[in-house]
């Protein structure tokens, strides 16, 4: 079975039980690791970078 490399931001909010809104209030901030801006209304979440984010974080 092959993992998706890049999640929408719908798949990754199921995907870590973190709230659609509060993903792309994380992702908003230019420093966000696990961000692709694909066009101004269309972002991806690196699934990779996202895992190693949630796993290094205390809270959000």
């Amino acid at each position: 079975m092959c993992k998706k490399c890049l999640l929408t931001i719908e798949e990754a909010a199921a995907y870590s039980s973190i709230g659609v809104n509060k993903l792309r209030a994380l992702t908003n901030d230019e420093t966000c690791p696990f961000v692709l801006h694909v066009s101004a209304n269309k972002r991806l979440i690196k699934r990779k970078a996202f895992e190693k984010f949630i796993n290094n974080s205390y809270s959000l």
